[in-house]
């Protein structure tokens, strides 16, 4: 099956990108989308909508390259900190359904991307949700 999305297009060359990582089984270029000085995209250069569905040796391979460019991003692009995050499907904020990892340097003073909330978790049944996912992974 021919995929069409812009990573596949950017791989296959047809679309230029700012390479900073390529081997024969992954790729990794900076975000056109700069959220901040270093953004990079990881990405399998096989074709996997997402996270959830590309298989563990390909997810480690696309990994060890993402803890790679985080390491560099702190020690020489002057990052305090760095997300190293995935989205799988829209709902998630999943915009390219093609497996890829954003590696987003943070440097000190600057606002953060994600947010984490408290929430009422006695309205959300953990011990419920922790059954279902224990029984089931």
């Amino acid at each position: 099956m021919k995929h069409d999305d812009v990573f596949c297009k950017i791989i296959n060359g047809e679309i230029p990108c700012h390479k900073i990582y390529e081997d024969d089984d992954v790729l990794a270029f900076l975000d056109i989308s700069q959220l901040s000085k270093g953004h990079a995209l990881v990405v399998s250069k096989k074709h996997y909508d997402n996270f959830l569905s590309v298989p563990h040796e390909e997810m480690h391979k696309v990994m060890d390259v993402a803890q790679r460019i985080g390491q560099v991003s702190i020690k020489f692009l002057g990052a305090s900190g760095v997300n190293i995050l995935t989205n799988c499907y829209e709902s998630a904020g999943q915009t390219v359904m093609h497996f890829h990892v954003h590696v987003i340097p943070r440097y000190s003073g600057e606002e953060k991307v994600i947010e984490f909330k408290n929430v009422n978790t006695e309205e959300l049944n953990l011990p419920s949700i922790a059954s279902t996912i224990k029984n089931n992974i």
